[in-house]
């Protein structure tokens, strides 16, 4: 991905102030790591005259996969080549997008300690953008950039040159030009407008990007013609978001209107009145759904087994019943993070009593593991491949055999509930598969009878009449008879 930004200049006010706008000397070359690859800012010219400043994206494919949603732009979800092979190397984005915003986001928010006059300064501004999806076409590019006070030239794409009978692609060559904005204005309406021609965002739409359009879009975005529109691709198409960034919009409508500010428009109900609950998060409610099931079995030495960062721990810590914990995971990462969460090196001798982290594999036997009154498997087994799921059942009901087992994994009937999640697609990258509430069972009875368990299912979180809830839950605790026959057995 690539995208240029050009300015002239006078002796009395040289070009190269736009070094100081972007906060990027002229003579350096300078490279940026990112979460999807690597991004390069430097100056192919740089005098009085002109200045130019190019912002190179590297996309690294594999890291794309890895943290985005798992698909490739056009894919079936079957499609495993189009994670990989796709245009997102080589168009521009919302990855460009947040490029844009990590590399120069003091530029983005008009701020120059060196210089602090410049940000309010409009300049001789080009921008080029070689390779654009545009999804409406050229006629949509200049309905979003005219009313924002750019002239431009926009170049479809042949599908192949060779070819023009083929016609044009869905890309467009771009070039900008305005001698009426400032460097901030510029990056901000770039920021928002590169996601919106592409009609696709590389990661999830969580409510806080209501809050990043509303404050790339200060000063243009309330008065522009196609307001419902940018709203609405920029969030996603997710109506409720786009729902309250327009009437958050139209707020900032009425204000400027009224010479006033938002504050004094949205006052019907006063902040210290306002009692609407928010909704617990499915993480907690599973939490306490284990905690309720842990007491209730009557359990004093748990095995936090797959223990991540160690929130579970945390939990069973506060509570005295739990005499002994153990946290075991396969990263050394993920045990370092709960071991600061903890804060082991500060704890005190009693609690550091009841407490233990240590690394261990959930596919192989561990002696480390047995004796407990209770192990828990939370959102852990949807992380395995299937061929892998015999090995950790034995490591657990077979071998360490503690008296109850909860498993907890999501239910993907459910899935439909959720707005930010496309259809067809899994809640974590790393997810290789999702049960049914009837595949869960079917595994977890299985499970039970191979090893001498009896097994309930609970739900956790609400249990909606047509899809069921979000999280399954399975408790597992050894049959009557089979305690019967060991303690016998010990007796004999």
């Amino acid at each position: 991905m690539f995208l240029t930004i050009s300015t002239t200049g006078t002796p009395e006010r040289p070009a190269t102030d736009l070094g100081f706008l972007l906060h990027k000397h002229p003579e350096k070359a300078q490279a940026f790591s990112t979460s999807y690859g690597r991004a390069h800012v430097l100056y192919p010219e740089a005098d009085d005259q002109r200045c130019t400043a190019a912002l190179l994206l590297e996309v690294d494919a594999v890291a794309l996969v890895k943290r985005g949603k798992g698909k490739g732009r056009g894919g079936a979800p079957d499609a495993a080549l189009a994670q990989y092979v796709n245009d997102r190397p080589y168009a521009a984005s919302s990855l460009l997008a947040v490029a844009l915003s990590a590399v120069f986001s003091s530029a983005m928010r008009g701020v120059c300690t060196a210089k602090p006059e410049l940000p309010s300064q409009p300049r001789s501004l080009r921008i080029e953008v070689p390779a654009l999806p545009a999804r409406g076409g050229p006629e949509l590019v200049r309905r979003l950039f005219e009313p924002l006070g750019w002239t431009m030239t926009v170049e479809p794409v042949a599908l192949d040159s060779r070819f023009p009978e083929w016609g044009d692609s869905r890309y467009v060559r771009l070039e900008l030009e305005s001698t009426r904005l400032t460097v901030a204005e510029a990056l901000r309406h770039l920021y928002v407008l590169l996601p919106v021609l592409d009609d696709a965002k590389h990661y999830w739409v969580a409510p806080d990007e209501v809050d990043k359009l509303l404050r790339a879009g200060e000063g243009w975005l309330p008065a522009h013609p196609e307001q419902k529109l940018i709203t609405s691709r920029y969030l996603s198409r997710r109506w409720s978001l786009t729902r309250e960034a327009m009437e958050r919009l139209e707020l900032v409508r009425l204000a400027e209107a009224d010479d006033s500010e938002v504050e004094d428009i949205d006052n019907a109900v006063a902040a210290e009145t306002e009692t609407e609950e928010k909704p617990t998060p499915l993480a907690v409610q599973r939490r306490e759904a284990i905690l309720q099931a842990l007491r209730a079995a009557g359990a004093a030495r748990v095995l936090d087994l797959g223990c991540g960062q160690g929130q579970l721990v945390q939990a069973l810590l506060k509570d005295p019943k739990f005499t002994e914990i153990v946290g075991v995971d396969v990263s050394v990462r993920a045990l370092t993070i709960a071991s600061r969460r903890l804060k082991l090196d500060r704890m005190g001798e009693r609690t550091a009593s009841r407490v233990q982290l240590f690394q261990g594999s959930l596919a192989y036997t561990d002696k480390r593991l047995k004796g407990y009154d209770a192990a828990v498997l939370s959102e852990v087994i949807e992380h395995l491949d299937l061929p892998r799921l015999p090995a950790l059942e034995y490591a657990v009901f077979g071998a360490a055999r503690p008296r109850t087992v909860l498993v907890t994994t999501p239910n993907v009937e459910y899935n439909v509930r959720w707005e930010s999640l496309p259809a067809g697609h899994v809640r974590h990258g790393d997810h290789r598969f999702e049960w049914t509430r009837e595949e869960f069972r079917a595994w977890a009875s299985s499970v039970a009878e191979r090893h001498g368990y009896d097994v309930e299912f609970k739900p956790v979180g609400p249990d909606d009449p047509e899809v069921g809830p979000p999280t399954q839950m399975a408790v597992f605790t050894v049959s009557t008879a089979v305690t019967r026959t060991e303690k016998e057995a010990k007796a004999a």
